[in-house]
């Protein structure tokens, strides 16, 4: 239920969008002001407070981003969202980039006019990037600062954004402390690895189906996108997915609606998108296994989760805190050789695999005091060949030696075993797969 200082903005130059959209939110119980143009606007918003601002994004005396931008750049509190031509999807995506809330197609349909209100109106207030929601993500190092500063900002959005970093390193989390600044913190949250879904499943997993679509529909089901209504769908390992996926995914994302395996009809969804992978999907992009037109969809926002070893003054921190949370006891502590290890380990499984072996120490220590031994850290991780490489190796070849060895490593532990060993290195089963490839590591390369 609206209250009574609700008040929206809305923008544009056509007497007759203004007044569809004046009649469509009095109905809703909120108060409306009209602004014929952008310079209108802006005087509004310099001497009153709105709910929220509704722009077309192209008139014949101004440009909807302007209006983006000027309540970006004053920080006013007032989520703002633009009106774009149908299928003009760069204007949308720059409009989300520039600190748009989100954004509506023309004909604007009075149903999606509605979500994106309610969307808009459950906002809640500002917080810094140093709120205590955000202390999940462990580390004062600056790029982490920078994070969960991204994070709080990013949060007031409904643009997608698309988080990369290496396994372990806390991608979903990250996903997750999105969704709980935002407005849809109260609404599912809906995760999926796209690279554990078969692909003859994955269009009913993604869309549903209707009963007696195909052999075995015995009742209608609703798919991931109907699942996350009004809340978040969250890709993780989306570089996973298969090329014919991707142009109905992008379809899905673009016109706010999906279609069952096996119905007539379209439905209307709403849900914000936030993708993640540990590859680089701009690479994926050049090789031609990812869309580019997905690509930049998915990519309004850019999050990158840095890696445990770039951070390296924060792993004895880091560390406490996950013994902390591990020990119930609260007796168990680090002597300060086990820091000293831990510091100078390279964790390629980053936090998770920092809070594996800490798991491990716990049940190996004796007398309540964790050290070196107990951590059993492998020499993979051990950073002793990086002083001594004296350029001789490429940055790339360095990286590509660490995770071939590391590769070999987990196979040699698992008999070669492949999906024991992508569970070990914490990675999907496609993309051990897809690295061994890369690396050129056969049975021949087990260790004899």
């Amino acid at each position: 239920m609206s209250t009574p200082e609700q008040r929206v903005l809305i923008v544009d130059d056509e007497p007759d969008i203004l007044e569809l959209l004046e009649l469509a939110l009095l109905r809703m119980g909120l108060q409306v002001l009209r602004a014929d143009g952008v310079a209108a606007a802006l005087r509004h918003l310099e001497t009153q407070k709105f709910s929220l601002c509704l722009t077309d994004m192209r008139m014949q005396n101004g440009n909807g981003l302007d209006i983006v931008r000027h309540i970006a750049e004053r920080n006013l509190d007032v989520p703002v969202a633009v009106i774009t031509a149908h299928g003009n999807l760069e204007n949308a995506v720059a409009a989300l980039k520039a600190g748009a809330f989100d954004y509506l197609s023309k004909p604007v349909s009075l149903e999606q006019l509605r979500s994106l209100v309610n969307s808009a109106l459950r906002l809640p207030g500002c917080r810094s990037g140093t709120d205590e929601v955000l202390s999940g993500l462990l580390g004062e190092a600056p790029a982490m600062l920078q994070v969960r500063e991204l994070i709080a900002r990013v949060a007031r959005s409904q643009a997608p954004v698309h988080i990369s970093g290496e396994s372990g390193s806390g991608k979903e989390l990250a996903a997750r402390l999105i969704v709980t600044h935002s407005a849809r913190c109260g609404q599912p949250f809906v995760p999926v690895n796209c690279g554990a879904i078969p692909e003859q499943l994955m269009e009913s997993e993604f869309f549903g189906y209707r009963k007696g679509a195909f052999t075995g529909a015995d009742k209608d089901k609703e798919g991931l996108f109907q699942a996350a209504h009004q809340g978040t769908l969250f890709l993780d390992e989306v570089a996973e997915l298969p090329l014919v996926m991707q142009v109905k995914l992008l379809r899905a994302i673009q016109e706010k609606r999906v279609r069952r395996v096996g119905a007539a009809e379209e439905e209307a969804v709403d849900v914000r998108i936030l993708s993640a992978t540990h590859r680089d999907l701009s690479r994926c992009v050049q090789e031609g296994k990812f869309r580019q037109d997905l690509y930049y969809r998915l990519n309004v926002i850019a999050l990158r989760m840095p890696a445990l070893r770039e951070m390296r003054e924060d792993v004895p921190p880091i560390a406490r805190a996950l013994l902390a949370r591990i020990d119930s006891s609260g007796k168990i502590v680090f002597s300060d050789a086990a820091l000293q290890a831990l510091a100078a380990y390279g964790f390629p499984g980053n936090v998770r695999e920092l809070e594996n072996i800490i798991e491990r120490a716990v049940a190996l220590c004796e007398d309540a005091v964790i050290q070196p031994a107990d951590l059993q850290l492998t020499p993979v991780g051990m950073e002793e060949i990086a002083p001594s490489t004296g350029g001789q190796y490429p940055l790339t070849d360095y990286l590509d030696r660490v995770e071939r060895e590391a590769i070999v490593a987990a196979l040699h532990q698992t008999n070669f075993n492949r999906t024991a060993a992508a569970k070990v290195l914490g990675v999907t089963f496609r993309a051990l797969r897809y690295r061994m490839e890369r690396l050129a590591i056969t049975g021949q390369d087990m260790p004899q």
